[in-house]
């Protein structure tokens, strides 16, 4: 089991980087945390799961299932969450305060752990945020009680570069009982910069106090290709001499699923819009998936997004709306069911989309149309995508047409052809629309792991990793 001192402090990426090593090794492998908290989140059979498991599934080289994050809490406002369970969206337990959902959780998670515990040679579990948080303690299932169910070996990791890391690890260290404790094998100091043997004695001061070792320091590593779990990220593109379109992500405060775009920042320069003012360098702007479409719009508005946005259209300027991206770039967002609200919207495709209660959640194979303008290098290109959304899209039967370029609804672009809605989720993490757009190729995701697993061997001792399964 990995955990960690903070949230951030590298857990999904050790947790992923292990998958990959263990499976190297020919054992049967599979990722596990009991409730994770993200708006980004992957299709799987029997309905959704957390974006880090499903590619620490991947990377174990196994098939994603529901049971790998039975639970999943997808934040819509700062003080609710709508709480899906076994891949499915539990209205009930939405509804219920989240301190006595815990012991409604609690069964549902450790079946689904046992389960899995006896299915494979290896299940790599990872913890959420802090194992320490003494105020939660009473109702945490996600990390000591699972260590515990589990019988786990844990190691403790923490973000070196934040500073404070030896306090970090000492005081989650002091916070756990006795028995929690004796379930830590190692502690790894993560994204390290400098020379390791200024860490001295550091390491060796910690143990004395703990009993328990340093038993990896991980260099900085900000390249390696796997997509973030929660933080926003810009890394800088390799391996292009010629000149980089600027792509704004509109970056509002629900937004969901932005790990979508990881490979794209690999070929664009890649921002994170928040006011007009970062819209004035863009080549594209992007509307991406969001967690509340018709509060996300709202927020949109009051910064003047919505009108930078529209003159960036006018002007002729790369649009695409992703998912709920999409929703807001039409007329009207009707909703009677009472699940997000009714708004205005941007008015850039002339859709309305109605929100219904029950929630779209598949994976999706698709061929675009013919396309005009800008995006005239989609036409014809098969994309593998998946769909995650409340509510259904149809043009508005009073204004000019637009042009569907995906079938079933999935897809629009007005007639200009500057301006492209779409359904579905995971065009940039496609080779073949790459290819397309940009006339490359981004690493594989297998190639990814491999590189993970790779640097694990490197900097962890290889008979202590096997010794801790």
């Amino acid at each position: 089991m990995v955990l960690g001192t903070t949230s951030g402090a590298g857990k999904s990426w050790l947790a992923t980087a292990l998958c990959r090593w263990f499976a190297r090794q020919g054992l049967k492998v599979a990722p596990f945390k009991a409730q994770n908290m993200s708006n980004n989140a992957r299709v799987v059979d029997g309905g959704e799961i957390g974006s880090a498991q499903y590619f620490q599934a991947l990377a174990a080289r196994a098939q994603p299932d529901v049971r790998m994050n039975p639970v999943l809490l997808k934040p819509e406002r700062d003080t609710h969450s709508q709480v899906v369970v076994m891949g499915q969206v539990d209205e009930e337990l939405t509804a219920m305060p989240w301190r006595e959902r815990s012991e409604r959780l609690w069964p549902i998670a450790s079946r689904a752990l046992d389960e899995l515990r006896a299915e494979n040679d290896v299940v790599v579990i990872e913890g959420a945020g802090s194992p320490a948080e003494i105020n939660l303690k009473s109702s945490d299932y996600v990390n000591m009680r699972v260590a515990r169910h589990a019988n786990a070996s844990c190691l403790l990791v923490t973000d070196i570069d934040r500073g404070g890391a030896f306090a970090h690890l000492y005081g989650t260290w002091s916070l756990l009982e006795p028995d929690e404790r004796a379930l830590l094998r190692g502690f790894v100091l993560n994204k390290f910069r400098g020379d390791a043997s200024l860490l001295s004695p550091g390491p060796e001061q910690l143990e004395r106090l703990t009993g328990v070792p340093v038993v990896a320091t991980l260099p900085m590593w900000r390249d390696h290709g796997l997509p973030e779990e929660d933080s926003l990220f810009a890394p800088s593109p390799v391996g292009w001499a010629a000149p980089l379109p600027t792509v704004a992500v509109i970056a509002y405060p629900r937004i969901s699923n932005h790990d979508e775009f990881q490979f794209l920042s690999r070929f664009t320069r890649l921002t994170w819009a928040r006011h007009p003012s970062h819209l004035a360098h863009a080549d594209w702007i992007i509307l991406p998936g969001s967690k509340h479409t018709s509060g996300d719009l709202a927020w949109l508005r009051e910064q003047g997004l919505d009108r930078a946005i529209a003159a960036f259209a006018q002007r002729g300027g790369k649009v695409l709306g992703v998912c709920g991206g999409l929703q807001m770039l039409g007329e009207a967002l009707v909703d009677e069911r009472d699940i997000e609200g009714n708004a205005p919207g941007l008015g850039l495709l002339p859709l309305v989309t109605r929100f219904e209660r029950t929630k779209t959640v598949r994976r999706t194979t698709s061929v675009f149309g013919p396309l005009a303008g800008p995006w005239d290098a989609l036409s014809g290109v098969e994309v593998d995508g998946y769909e995650i959304h409340h509510g259904h899209t149809a043009q508005h039967p009073a204004m000019a047409s637009a042009r569907a370029i995906l079938p079933d609804g999935l897809g629009w672009q007005n007639m200009d052809g500057n301006v492209l809605g779409v359904y579905l989720h995971g065009l940039f993490e496609d080779a073949r629309v790459l290819r397309a757009l940009f006339g490359a190729q981004a690493p594989t995701l297998d190639s990814v792991f491999d590189g993970l697993a790779d640097y694990v061997e490197t900097h962890f001792d290889k008979d202590f990793l096997a010794a801790i399964r």
